[in-house]
């Protein structure tokens, strides 16, 4: 396992190394940090913003492939990716926002996949019961409710239960408060801003989880082994969850896995609506900032997150199904 491991580690290193490089060749091919200065009034002298970019090592008017040396020597020497064209260290704005979406993210992914796989099974145990119907509408229904729709509801809920409480119960924007001191007081603050986007991410993403584990589980659930289990006399829920849903959580823990870059880069909207600072937004204002090493530093963490799935699939495979054997 560890060989196996170490081949693959080494065949993604090598795939990001290819692929990072091909994007910040794109980058430049689209990406243009003068125009930044273009619209400026009074107009900043051409002269000037040469001087400005020349040691940002984005002034377009030097060498392409000088530029690309000095960036990936900067990287591979110092692990410096590059400044934005207004000065902005990549490093400093990556570090600080990987950890706001990680806060954002990685609480409402683990509540959609539990509430999403606990709702699977249920329905799936009690197919076309009245359960099973109930369960079945309410998923559809939040499954087509678009995140700008459930935010604005979420917060007009949050506004009611604020006024109703004559007190902040909820902070609609903002990730934490200024000038809060102390474990239990960061704690209460970070759970008050924290809530609203975790339950509109958890609206619109759970019911996938709950459709795919249902779907999964119905072509187990009456399979000969899990027959085999109830004969030695197992419940029909306990002949489930130990042997149906074992094999059947397989596909689930698999797409979870591969979800993980769009944990950190996916809540465009809700990182905007909610006034949180984390990589989604950062990498929609790259693009309009025309920030060339911006935007290859979170294609090359996006392409590092895809990597660290796929090898933590493998994993759950191998930890789920004993069958399976990784040579």
């Amino acid at each position: 396992m560890i060989k196996y491991l170490l081949k693959k580690t080494a065949s993604w290193i090598g795939m990001i190394f290819i692929a990072v490089n091909i994007t910040y060749f794109l980058a430049n091919s689209f990406l243009d940090p003068r125009s930044n200065y273009a619209e400026r009034r009074p107009p900043v002298p051409e002269e000037r913003v040469d001087a400005i970019l020349t040691p940002l090592n984005l002034n377009n008017k030097e060498p392409l492939l000088e530029r690309w040396w000095t960036w990936l020597t900067n990287i591979l020497l110092h692990w410096d990716w590059g400044q934005s064209p207004v000065g902005d260290s990549v490093n400093e704005q990556i570090s600080y926002r990987v950890w706001v979406s990680a806060e954002l993210m990685l609480l409402a992914t683990i509540l959609s996949v539990v509430i999403g796989v606990s709702v699977g099974v249920y329905t799936a145990s009690r197919q076309y019961k009245a359960g099973d119907r109930v369960w079945q509408f309410i998923s559809i229904i939040t499954m087509n409710i678009h995140i700008v729709v459930a935010s604005l509801l979420v917060v007009w809920a949050a506004i009611k239960i604020n006024k109703s409480a004559h007190k902040t119960v909820f902070y609609v924007t903002g990730s934490s408060s200024v000038g809060v001191h102390g474990f239990f007081n960061t704690l209460v603050d970070t759970a008050q801003h924290l809530i609203l986007p975790t339950v509109s991410l958890l609206i619109i993403s759970y019911a996938s989880y709950h459709f795919l584990q249902r779907s999964i589980l119905l072509d187990n659930i009456d399979a000969d082994f899990v027959r085999t289990a109830r004969a030695k006399g197992l419940t029909r829920a306990q002949a489930v969850r130990r042997h149906a849903l074992r094999t059947s959580i397989i596909p689930v823990a698999t797409t979870v896995a591969f979800s993980i870059p769009g944990i950190f880069t996916g809540a465009v909207m809700t990182e905007t609506i909610f006034g949180w600072q984390g990589m989604g937004q950062y990498f929609i204002q790259t693009i309009s900032r025309n920030d060339i090493h911006g935007v290859v530093a979170v294609a090359a963490f996006g392409a590092a997150m895809t990597a660290v799935g796929a090898i933590l699939s493998d994993f759950l495979v191998v930890f789920l199904d004993p069958r399976v054997r990784v040579s």
